[in-house]
């Protein structure tokens, strides 16, 4: 590489053999100092922030949401981490915060960067972003995706991580941030300074949710210095408390807060500038909003310090002790301008030492501060005016020291103030002190003086250059010259050079990233300074700054070769031309030569200083290589090389050195090398020997070497020398399967076989098959004219080599046409015919003059013809319109089957007449015939083509192409390039559609919004689209209105994070893309940047958030009311307009009436009647579709019960007139009175009850879902276990005791083991091995013989025929059967068609209707095993997760209320039975439980004061258990509980104790408000060492002794009380009822979400069984006649939902884990009851007497009989399955679960059977014809036999 402003120089060039010669490199000095792009790294997401390592050799960049380790000098990717999305709210804490919860709602929050600072020291990574109130990770700097150091430590202690440890950085995307790492001499440790805008309550970060208690994050401070020490206690990282002080910070006081608006610009270090002090100070760059209330208050720039040590003990990159930070804490303004005109806000500073020579002053190097500010209030988009000041630290610092002592020797001067608005401060104001200031408290206070400080007036300093929209510098000084570089906000960068009194002396700029604003902050590359790291919105770059070429004499120089390899260099020449000499690296060193080349090249660099500054390439070549390469013409190659090669002919070879050879003068030119003339030879066939000939040139050997033919293959040939310059290769004989094959002809050298002679020219000998490829007489023949002697054999069909000259000429067959197109084609011909057949002549000639189309001639093209199988030829002029065949005449006539048609094409007319100049219009012409033809062109003004064309026999559609002018342009319609078919059809282009504008020009992610283009010409438009580039998904077509009016829906977003620049937006009208005048460039950019600017841009902003006036999910509404909804809406950017959003009430359209920027209204007229009791309230923006609420349609149930109400008050009321009226005593007065006093009481009471239960309807369904805590798996029981709960409901005569699961010891302390106890699941068939041979072989026997159909069908019918045969008998027989024949489910599916066939045919003649309504036979209780075995993939995998969320929702609804311990009553119930009829207040407790088992150690546990000891184990139980089968969970008698009611006073908390106490005679239950267990008690469980014995299970206890809540029914009881204190006890019992409406409101989704899961159809996986049963159904009921649809309903009904899945709605521990409690079994009766209902065909008749079990889902039933029905007919649609389906389906059931069950004991089981009906399956056998013709009552007989001999005495045995 040449330097800068020299010319490269040429490549050296080095043979392989010289010895390392000097390589010479001139440098040049330049005087062109350029800007250049060297590296890009292109972020996915906007960046934030960038740092570099200490040397530079690593790049650490940030984005949003992705961290980035790049390479320091090619920025290749080495690392990245994903930071975010994270769910996050600016109102909650950090989730690291230990206990910290939060009720605001979390969503998807993106991570934005706002400290990135390296620690090298200690190799960590400083990254603090917004999201959790802007939380810190410190990441290792060798790889950033690891995390070094973990924060909040886990081991820690959670009490010692407070929020001020973790809210570092500010939480907003717009709300600013710096840092600086500070180090601390003597070892002390790092600290990180940090500065960050405030985001708390009250400013304008924060979130207007209107809260008032969201004061926590009040307590972050504006500066603070933290503690960054990783290696010492990592719980103090990021604390306040340094020594010397607990608060260094900076915190304004909240009432200041909306006066002083801080925003941080950089923070950075600078050592004081005056001597000798020289100490370090922390300068941070910042603006402030003197009064941010009042808009005319500008921004102030502010520079503040601060001190960090001692100068003895500090360092540039650390300091000594620390200084209190508000001690030493002074800020003072900037201003850059004049007061008039000042550039008041600060964008970017840069610390630099250069010289700034103001006279008579020299200009020696200084301290200085350069500050890019500009002047806001730019308006139109226009980019602010902008300008760069300087700054001297020196009177920066005597400035300080000045206001300093001004403090306390002068005050009254108003020189400096005390910030008083400041926490931490001293005082109010300044005041003189008598007492002598010394140097170190002058410029760093002290403890005991006023601060923090602020100076007054600002330092003031002059423009030295302004520009328009700067947003960075950086400053670089060489000699006395300064070289500033600044960013600015178009993406360019500017390079001014300044002389030493800081005027501009030149200028210059690039483009880096056009469009995107250079980050504020550049940095130089440590390592070397000609390199400037910068950062735009979207990039990382890498910009190298070219300077002077420096004299390099007496520096450290050397060559650098790569891979470490260095040689020396020397200097020549003056400094205007400098010679460097470099030694060539040894010749061991060289590099690999690829194999296939003969040079290589290697780049050498000049090294000086240890950095590369210039690169040259040189070539190394090897002559023997370049002969080697190739050998086929290697004197040729030699001697033409670029290289100096010598060609050696004594050995044959090419040489670098002419010493090598001794003749190696006698050539010199590649014409002198011997060569083969190249020569034609005759074609010879495959397996003939033959000789041939060889001329040769230029031979230099004699006729003594010894030459071999080479052909190309592995075998030579012997050559022989016919003279000096022809050799003759001998027997030639070469083979191929081909039908010709070229062998290139070559001699080699017989003693050296890879030397041979030139042949630069390739010779060829061709060699032919005639075998192959002569499919008929005419290609077989026809290959005499290339040379080849074939001839045809008519016998054989084929073609083969002719012998022996032929004297006839053998004649083919007459050609065959077989096929010909086109078959149409205009008069005037030229149409290209292809015609296909065989025999189509043997060569050209053969056809020429030989095909026409009646008398017109169609002339052949030569080079489209294909021997004998197809011509092609180009049809001749007809004079008019005919059809004829076309005929091919070779000495024989051929003719076609089919006629070709000459026809006149006719063109009428074209539309549309117009269009647009820029083209793309499609237009159709219309004619008649216009299909006709092989080419048809339609030509626009006689230049240009129409394109896209396509055609129809009477239409022509196509494309229309552009034009310079408008005007009426001739369109010709041209068929085979004749004359025009087309006169007068003209079309007319007109100027080109404008688009003036785009409305709006925001969009939300989700697109849909509509745009509106503005402009003129859109009547010329058909198709229009959009597309936003870079970001958008898809392109969008848009509708033209009118001529100027045309709407786009916004295409959605991706890859786009909301608040990003805006993205350009492009359209395409008829297909071409709208471009407009060019855009006016910027001064600074070069015009191919702008190439492709598009005009119009679109800017993506967040989705809309809407909500409802009280957040709440749930909206009560009564049908006939009219109904006004109050939406409110987030502010957002969009600028929405009313007729932008849609809100609808399922399918009604709402109103909208008013529309502000936070509050929609909307009303709807029309009334909301509808089946369904609930609507979605959903929103429309666009394509952003949102629900907000459910609007709940009630009120029928409350007036009903309020009715009632009423009406038994005025029957109570009129009872009690009746009475006062008939009573004639004295006391008559005083009982009225009392009966008046007791009614009100009443009815205050009833009313209470009331308005309880209708605050109960309102339940939020969210409530509960919250409670419900579904973090484990669902409990699913395993298959086996799952069939034998089905099959075996209840204990059969098999099994004296019901299994139980195997449980297994969750912890040392608890759990119980019980093994496996179902004999059908047992391993092994334990029998007693005496009797195991015989017992084996009869069940082997019988297997045999149930495996048999006709057996199997009898035998179940001769059981069923016995009377003593129950129905227990039957199904226990059924499932022994479905187990024992479960490996073959499609021979148990044969077998229970056949029986329920029978059973149809017995139904069909009574009852039809009645069928399969019970499971009173075999084949009843066969089909429900059946389905269960195909249902339960299904009902696991889609039915499962909604019926557990049913169950979980009726216990933790249950669990909300009290509950009685004895009777099982609750307050929240579905059941009437189980209702507690009265009214308990029961107070929540929260307690505070420890337990060791199930894998957690301690819980917060809800329980109700109302709960006996027993129910709060229970529910702690649950809590702790909740990942755990319940068969596995510690039992309520197996655990104690113990509360620590002091710290040193505990009891253990029982049922019933000493304490209990005694009402009515009957001992109460212990509960937890007995106890006076209060809030967040403190209570330990543990596993008792035996068992409770005081009592057995609750439910279980007499209640004639015990009570919990509610004392019997008993009268004896009531008369005891008082007439008043009975009465009001006794509130009517029904008016508890509205509790069962609140049960069912709050319970009804999941309940919705159990049926539409059983009754919907899966598109991956259908029912398949469901489907093939149902059809079997419909076949049997056609084959009877049974057409009567309300019959087929039944069946299906009878045999799936009412045989499986109410039985799985009752049941579920048949397919889950769990506690089926007798309270959740009621509740699932009355759920099981709808569901079957539902599947009812029969009307409902519900009066007021009927039970509220039926009643409760009344309204619900209709709707859901719709979906069953729906569901039949879904799967009545579904296409057939065949048997070959089913039974593949089958098989795969048995075979996913072989070997599950123990097939020998269900055999065993239903021998047993076989052999207590001996007799009468004997005799059933022999009376029937089939089985008794294959004698299978004698093989049931010898079962019989091998089974009786030992049975007796083996039973007994085992």
């Amino acid at each position: 590489m040449a330097p800068a402003g020299a010319d490269p120089r040429p490549t050296a060039l080095l043979p392989l053999l010289l010895l390392p010669p000097l390589l010479p490199l001139l440098l040049l000095p330049s005087r062109a100092a350029g800007l250049e792009v060297q590296r890009k790294f292109l972020s996915p997401t906007p960046t934030n922030n960038f740092a570099l390592d200490g040397p530079g050799s690593r790049v650490y960049l940030a984005a949003v949401n992705r961290l980035f380790q790049l390479s320091g000098g090619d920025l290749a990717l080495e690392a990245e981490a994903a930071v975010g999305p994270v769910l996050d709210s600016p109102l909650c804490h950090a989730p690291q915060l230990p206990q910290a919860s939060c009720e605001h709602p979390k969503v998807l929050t993106n991570n934005y960067n706002k400290i990135l600072q390296p620690d090298p020291e200690q190799g960590v990574l400083v990254v603090c972003g917004s999201i959790y109130q802007g939380l810190c990770q410190l990441r290792s700097m060798a790889n950033i995706s690891a995390v070094a150091v973990r924060f909040p430590p886990g081991g820690s202690d959670p009490a010692s991580v407070v929020p001020s440890m973790l809210n570092v950085a500010a939480n907003h995307p717009n709300a600013s941030t710096v840092g600086l790492v500070l180090r601390r001499g003597g070892g002390g440790g790092a600290r990180l300074l940090v500065a960050a805008t405030y985001t708390g309550f009250g400013s304008p970060f924060f979130p207007r949710n209107g809260s008032l208690d969201d004061h926590r994050f009040e307590n972050t401070p504006e500066i603070s210095i933290r503690a960054l020490n990783t290696r010492g206690k990592l719980e103090k990282l990021f604390t306040f408390d340094i020594n010397p002080s607990d608060d260094n910070v900076l915190k304004i006081k909240q009432v200041d807060k909306a006066r002083h608006k801080l925003s941080f610009v950089r923070a950075f270090l600078q050592r004081g500038a005056a001597p000798p002090s020289r100490r370090p100070y922390a300068y941070l760059a910042l603006n402030s909003e003197a009064n941010a209330g009042l808009k005319e208050s500008p921004s102030h720039s502010l520079l503040a310090r601060i001190c960090l040590g001692e100068p003895a003990e500090a360092t540039l990159n650390g300091s000594g002790e620390t200084k209190k930070l508000t001690e030493s804490y002074i800020q003072l303004g900037l201003r850059c301008g004049g007061t008039a005109d000042a550039f008041t806000r600060l964008v970017s500073v840069f610390p630099a030492r250069a010289a700034w020579r103001r006279p008579p002053a020299p200009g020696l190097p200084e301290e200085l501060l350069f500050g890019v500010f500009e002047r806001p209030g730019a308006g139109g988009g226009a980019r602010p005016q902008s300008a760069l000041c300087v700054f001297r630290f020196a009177e920066i610092e005597e400035t300080i020291r000045a206001a300093r002592n001004s403090c306390f020797v002068s005050p009254g001067a108003g020189m400096v103030t005390v910030l008083d608005s400041v926490v931490q401060g001293t005082g109010p104001a300044c005041e003189k002190r008598n007492i002598q200031l010394q140097p170190e408290q002058l410029d760093c206070g002290a403890a005991h003086l006023q601060h923090p400080l602020a100076i007054t007036n600002p330092i003031t300093a002059t423009p030295i250059f302004t520009h328009s929209g700067l947003t960075a510098v950086a400053v670089a000084s060489v000699n006395n010259y300064t070289v500033v570089f600044l960013g600015t906000a178009s993406g360019g960068l500017l390079k001014i050079n300044l002389d030493s009194t800081m005027k501009l002396i030149s200028r210059r700029s690039i483009s880096v990233a056009y469009g995107e604003p250079v980050h504020p902050i550049m940095q130089f590359d440590p390592s070397d300074p000609t390199y400037l790291y910068v950062m735009t919105s979207y990039q990382a770059l890498i910009i190298q700054i070219n300077g002077t070429i420096p004299n390099l004499n007496g520096t450290n120089i050397s060559c650098d070769y790569g891979n470490n390899i260095h040689t020396v260099a020397r200097v020549a020449g003056d400094y205007v031309n400098q010679f460097i000499y470099c030694s060539l690296l040894p010749r061991e060193k060289y590099p690999t030569f690829p194999d296939d080349q003969d040079h290589v090249v290697v780049e050498a660099a000049l090294r000086v200083n240890s950095k590369n500054i210039i690169r040259a390439n040189f070539t190394i070549y090897d002559c023997k290589r370049t002969g080697n390469i190739y050998p086929k013409k290697a004197c040729t190659s030699c001697l033409s090389t670029r290289w100096k090669c010598h060609w050696c002919p004594s050995t044959y070879s090419c040489v670098s050195n002419h010493s090598q050879c001794h003749d190696v003068l006698q050539m010199k030119n590649k014409i002198d090398c011997p060569r083969i003339v190249p020569a034609s030879l005759d074609p010879m066939p495959t397996g003939v020997s033959r000789d041939i000939t060889i001329s040769l040139a230029n031979t230099t050997f004699s006729q003594e070497t010894a030459l071999e033919c080479h052909f190309g293959t592995d075998r030579t040939f012997e050559a022989r020398w016919v003279n000096s310059s022809t050799v003759e290769c001998i027997h030639v004989l070469l083979h191929t399967a081909e039908k010709s094959h070229l062998f290139p002809v070559n001699l080699q050298l017989k003693d050296r076989p890879d030397r041979f002679i030139d042949s630069p020219e390739l010779m060829t000998v061709e060699v032919y098959n005639c075998a192959t490829g002569s499919a008929d007489c005419s290609q077989c023949l026809g290959r005499e004219d290339l040379g080849h002697r074939c001839l045809w054999s008519e016998s054989s069909s084929s073609c083969r080599l002719q012998s022996e000259p032929q004297h006839t000429s053998d004649a083919c067959p007459a050609p065959e046409i077989r096929k010909i197109e086109p078959q149409r084609g205009p008069l005037e011909g030229g149409t290209l015919l292809t015609i296909h057949g065989r025999n189509l002549g043997r060569r050209f000639s053969d056809i020429l003059g030989a095909v026409r189309i009646g008398s017109v001639p169609c002339v052949p093209l030569p080079d489209r013809y294909l021997v004998s199988e197809a011509i092609v030829c180009q049809t001749g002029e007809a004079q008019e319109a005919f059809s004829d065949v076309l005929t091919v005449n070779i000495s024989r006539e051929g003719r076609s089957r089919e006629r070709y048609s000459y026809v006149l094409p006719v063109v009428q007319s074209i539309a549309p007449l117009n269009g647009p100049k820029a083209g793309g219009t499609r237009v159709t012409i219309r004619g008649s015939r216009l299909d006709v033809g092989s080419e048809l062109r339609v030509l626009v003004n006689a230049s240009k083509q129409c394109t896209d064309l396509s055609r129809s026999d009477s239409t022509i559609t196509c494309t229309m192409p552009s034009a310079q002018i408008t005007a009426a342009v001739p369109v010709c319609v041209q068929f085979e390039n004749k004359s025009c078919a087309s006169y007068n059809i003209t079309f007319k282009y007109e100027r080109n559609p404008i688009i003036s504008d785009i409305n709006p020009k925001k969009s939300q992610i989700s697109g849909g919004r509509i745009i509106t283009l503005e402009g003129r010409g859109f009547e010329l438009v058909q198709n229009v689209s959009m597309m936003v580039r870079g970001i958008g998904r898809d392109q969008t077509s848009c509708k033209v209105h009118t001529d100027t009016v045309i709407t786009c829906p916004s295409p959605a977003a991706s890859n786009i994070t909301a608040g990003s620049k805006p993205a350009p937006v492009d359209f395409y009208l008829n297909g071409r893309l709208y471009a407009d005048e060019r855009l006016a460039l910027d001064e600074e950019m070069y015009p191919e940047e702008a190439l492709h600017i598009s005009k119009f841009s679109l800017e993506y902003y967040a989705d809309p958030q809407f909500f409802t006036a009280k957040k709440e999910k749930w909206i009560k509404h009564h049908p006939g009311e009219p109904l006004t909804l109050v939406i409110h809406k987030e502010p957002d950017s969009l600028g929405l307009e009313s007729n932008e959003y849609q809100v609808k009430i399922g399918l009604i359209s709402c109103e909208i009436q008013i529309v502000s920027d936070k509050v929609i209204h909307c009303s709807v007229n029309e009334s909301l009647s509808t089946s369904e009791r609930q609507l979605p309230v959903t929103i429309q923006v666009g394509k952003f579709n949102y629900t907000i609420a459910m609007l709940h349609l009630g009120g029928g149930e409350t007036a009903i019960i309020v009715s009632i109400v009423i009406c038994s008050i005025l029957l109570v009321l009129s009872v009690v007139a009746l009475f006062v009226f008939c009573t004639k005593s004295r006391r008559a007065e005083r009982y009225w009175q009392k009966t008046l006093l007791q009614m009100e009481e009443m009815e205050s009471q009833i009313r209470e009850e009331i308005r309880k239960g209708f605050a109960e309807l309102q339940t939020d369904m969210t409530d509960l879902t919250k409670e419900l805590n579904r973090s484990q798996g669902i409990p699913f029981l395993e298959y086996k276990h799952f069939v034998t709960r089905t099959f075996f409901p209840k204990c059969s005569s098999l099994y004296e005791e019901c299994y139980i699961l195997p449980s297994q010891q969750l912890s040392s302390q608890g759990g119980s083991q019980v093994q496996e106890t179902h004999p059908l699941l047992v391993g092994e068939w334990k029998i007693p091995e005496n009797c195991r041979p015989n017992m084996e072989e009869g069940i082997s026997l019988f297997s045999t013989l149930l495996n048999n159909k006709h057996f199997l069908i009898v035998f179940v019918h001769a059981l069923e025929q016995q009377k003593d045969f129950a129905v227990r008998d039957r199904c226990n027989l059924a499932s022994l059967l479905t187990i024992a024949l479960h490996g073959k489910l499609e021979y148990y599916t044969s077998i229970m068609k056949d029986l329920l066939v029978d059973l149809i045919d017995a139904s069909a003649s009574k009852n039809p209707k009645l069928m399969l309504r019970r499971t009173e036979s075999v084949v009843e209780k066969m089909l429900t095993n059946w389905m269960s075995i195909c249902m339960y993939s299904y009902l696991r995998e889609t039915v499962g997760e909604p019926f557990f969320l049913l169950i979980c929702a009726i216990k933790q609804q249950i669990n909300k209320g009290s509950i009685d311990a004895i009777t099982g009553k609750a307050r929240y119930t579905l059941n009437e039975e189980w209702l507690l009829r009265e009214n308990i207040e029961a107070k929540p407790r929260n307690l505070n439980v420890s337990f060791q088992g199930c894998g957690m150690d301690s819980l917060s546990v809800r329980a109700m004061d109302t709960d006996t000891l027993s129910q709060v184990k229970e529910k702690i139980l649950e809590a702790f258990c909740k990942n755990v089968p319940y068969s596995q969970w510690p039992r309520v008698e197996d655990v104690d509980l113990e509360w620590f009611a002091t710290s040193t006073d505990s009891y253990i908390l029982r049922d019933l104790d000493d304490t209990s106490v005694v009402e009515d005679g009957r001992k109460k239950l212990n509960t937890l408000a007995h106890y006076k267990i209060p809030e967040g008690a403190s209570l330990a469980m543990s596993l008792s060492d035996k068992k409770d014995t005081t009592l057995s299970r609750v439910k279980d206890l007499d209640t004639e002794k015990y009570f919990h809540l509610v004392l019997p029914t008993d009268e004896s009881v009531e008369h005891k009380k008082s007439h008043r204190q009975s009465h009001r006890k006794k509130v009517l019992p029904e008016i508890y009822l509205t509790r069962l409406l609140s049960t069912k409101g709050t319970l009804q989704k999941f309940l919705d979400d159990l049926f539409k899961a059983i009754l919907s159809i899966r598109d991956d996986k259908p029912p398949v069984a469901v489907k093939y049963f149902f059809d079997f159904l419909e076949e049997q009921a056609e084959k009877r006649g049974i057409t009567d649809p309300d019959t087929m309903h039944i069946w299906k009904t009878n045999s799936l939902p009412l045989r499986f899945w109410v039985n799985i709605l009752k049941n579920p521990q048949f397919v889950f884990d769990i506690d089926k409690t007798d309270h959740i079994d009621a509740c699932l009766s009355v759920i099981a009851q709808a569901f079957i209902d539902a599947c009812s065909l029969s009307d409902l008749q519900l009066g007021k007497d009927s039970p509220t079990n039926k009643l409760l889902y009344a309204k619900e039933i209709p709707e859901y009989r719709k979906i069953v029905q729906r569901y039949y007919k879904q799967i009545h649609d579904m296409p057939p399955l065949s048997e070959q389906e089913m039974n593949a389906h089958l098989a795969e059931e048995s075979r996913k679960h072989r070997n599950e069950f123990n097939t020998n004991v269900a055999m065993a089981e239903i021998y047993k059977y076989a052999k207590r009906y001996r007799s009468q399956i004997v005799a059933a056998l022999d009376a029937n014809p089939t089985t008794k013709r294959t004698q299978l009552q004698h093989k049931f007989e010898q079962v019989i036999a091998l089974m009786e001999d030992n049975i007796y005495e083996c039973c007994s045995e085992a």
